[in-house]
């Protein structure tokens, strides 16, 4: 096929990366609950409450994030998406809200790349251009991640 050009879709569609992340979120919810659980059992288990803690800290800003990314990529309504953020703090919150997202049609479709006139904030042109850019987007969002959970790791844990 020379001199024709084809699209690929994304490897990693909008809706595979919230489904993902959303069960990864609920994973480490089970995690951090489970070390909580060991250390209440077995005090010299605290270790697991560390751990634990820690992975679902870095998942839970992940999935923050990319609940952002989706939602304004996929155009979701603001409450839509302050509710998919504020799922990941209540424990697997996020696995019935990813079946619920996904019956509505809100997890359909490849990421917008192209202008279609429609944006209707910055944000939405921002989102698209660093889609275009799946490495920076990339690099743009780990170290964000990163950096958030830096910050609070200095702050302490929740309660302290």
């Amino acid at each position: 096929m020379t001199g024709t050009t084809t699209t690929r879709p994304a490897a990693l569609a909008p809706g595979r990366l919230f489904r993902g992340l959303a069960l990864a979120e609920a994973v480490t919810w089970t995690l951090l609950l489970g070390g909580i659980l060991l250390r209440a059992l077995q005090p010299d288990l605290a270790i697991a409450v560390t751990i634990g803690g820690a992975l679902h800290g870095f998942v839970f800003l992940a999935y923050g994030a990319a609940a952002l990314l989706v939602g304004v990529d996929r155009r979701w309504r603001a409450g839509v998406v302050v509710l998919a953020v504020l799922a990941a703090v209540v424990p697997f919150a996020t696995v019935p809200l990813k079946r619920v997202l996904g019956r509505r049609g809100l997890l359909v479709g490849d990421w917008r790349r192209d202008p279609d006139g429609r944006d209707r904030t910055p944000l939405d042109g921002l989102v698209r251009a660093l889609v275009r850019r799946p490495r920076t987007l990339l690099v743009v969002a780990v170290v964000a991640v990163v950096a958030v959970f830096a910050v609070l790791l200095v702050v302490g844990p929740p309660g302290r």
